[in-house]
């Protein structure tokens, strides 16, 4: 059997779209409006390496349905980081908030709302809705849009109840679990993209820039980053 051949084109092509990731990093910043750690490690484990800017925004002020709450307050986020930059720079805003039947759940404000919380959730399925705004300051464009995934949570015991709030996790994000954490032990299935659920999905923040004519793969970490 003839052995396979790698083009010699390859390391060149290689090559030039480092180059091409390079330039474009340096003239465009990538800008996380969010606090939230687990958005940016989805977002670096996803060849990113976006700065992070705090909004500052008060949350509990936007009422709403929960997509509208969560989409509203993306779009605040990201506002409130972009009009603080100089330069050129993506901004990206997210919120998430569950959604059961109709009800927003953000975050548990204390562990006994988080108790009470878990027991409703048990066997039930909710909503995980994630609003995302992104904004180009060189340009001025702003899109947004909505993700949404289906969690169907399973049946802890009154006891693994207690000892997951115990540790102080569910206080800490919207809808009072996680998926990738210790709260992923009682998520039964869920039905989407993953990654909404742990905070930002990463196909529909594709979307939102390839709308604004800028590929993803150009905010890539050059190659030979760790």
């Amino acid at each position: 059997m003839a052995s396979v051949r790698t083009p010699a084109v390859a390391p060149l092509t290689l090559l030039l779209l480092d180059r091409i990731r390079r330039t474009a990093r340096t003239a465009m910043r990538l800008v996380l409006a969010s606090a939230s750690p687990a958005r940016l490690r989805v977002l670096r484990a996803a060849g990113l390496s976006p700065e992070v800017v705090v909004s500052g925004i008060d949350e509990d002020a936007v009422s709403g349905t929960p997509e509208q709450i969560a989409l509203s307050l993306a779009g605040y986020k990201a506002e409130a980081v972009a009009a603080t930059l100089n330069g050129s720079a993506v901004v990206v805003g997210c919120d998430t908030v569950l959604d059961l039947n109709g009800e927003a759940m953000g975050k548990p404000s204390s562990e006994a709302d988080a108790t009470a919380r878990w027991r409703r959730l048990r066997g039930q399925t909710g909503n995980l809705v994630t609003g995302h705004c992104v904004i180009r300051t060189d340009t001025g464009q702003q899109a947004r849009a909505m993700a949404s995934t289906a969690v169907t949570f399973g049946r802890p015991s009154d006891a693994e109840i207690a000892m997951y709030i115990s540790t102080g996790e569910p206080l800490l994000v919207a809808g009072g679990f996680t998926i990738d954490g210790l709260g992923g032990w009682f998520v039964d299935r869920l039905d989407g993209d993953h990654t909404n659920v742990i905070g930002i999905s990463l196909p529909t923040l594709r979307r939102l820039l390839a709308g604004m004519d800028l590929p993803l793969t150009l905010l890539w970490r050059p190659l030979s980053s760790p």
